[in-house]
């Protein structure tokens, strides 16, 4: 999905949003990071409506992306990078529904991007990817104390624990696609 900007939006779920949204704010061409949650039942959640559990929602983050700079295919290819997509409704300490793996794609064509690379990525784990693939309906923006979560926290012992690897990992694994540097691709 592409808005009046040429850019477009990726909408993914991994775990918590603040360890999916410090890592993507990495990689150039990535214009903003959004927390938020989506995949649920109930109307505009609260956070702590949505750590029930009981609300169907994911913890997610929406990606805005300049397509020229960074592909879908690459930011898909981070996202399985940055968490494990074979444990069913956890990632590390996090545990319930609301931390699945899922990718809700904005149109067809992210639909068959995802497909495609799950199926590739599929050989590289012990255990089947359960990353769940279904359209957007909505997505709820999370209160602005959860937004830039870790360049607002980089202290907090969950920013230590938790994102500090996954950034450094993102910065190692994607070097080229990292700060101003990058490259054009896909």
């Amino acid at each position: 999905m592409t808005d009046d900007n040429d850019h477009a939006v990726a909408t993914l779920a991994g775990g918590c949003f603040w360890c999916l949204e410090a890592p993507f704010e990495e990689l150039a061409g990535v214009d903003e990071v959004t927390s938020g949650y989506c995949g649920g039942h109930v109307e505009n959640p609260s956070y702590e409506a949505v750590c029930s559990g009981r609300t169907g929602h994911a913890e997610a983050v929406q990606v805005e992306y300049d397509p020229d700079v960074v592909g879908y295919e690459t930011l898909l290819e981070v996202f399985f990078t940055l968490h494990n997509p074979t444990t069913e409704d956890r990632q590390g300490p996090d545990v319930g529904s609301q931390y699945r793996s899922a990718v809700f794609y904005h149109d067809d064509e992210q639909r068959a991007t995802v497909e495609a690379v799950v199926d590739r990525l599929a050989d590289d784990y012990d255990d089947p990817i359960v990353t769940e693939i279904e359209p957007l309906e909505t997505f709820y923006e999370a209160d602005p104390y959860h937004q830039n979560y870790y360049a607002n926290n980089p202290q907090q012992a969950y920013c230590q624990v938790q994102i500090r690897p996954k950034m450094r990992k993102v910065r190692e694994k994607f070097a080229d696609r990292t700060g101003s540097e990058a490259t054009v691709e896909d």
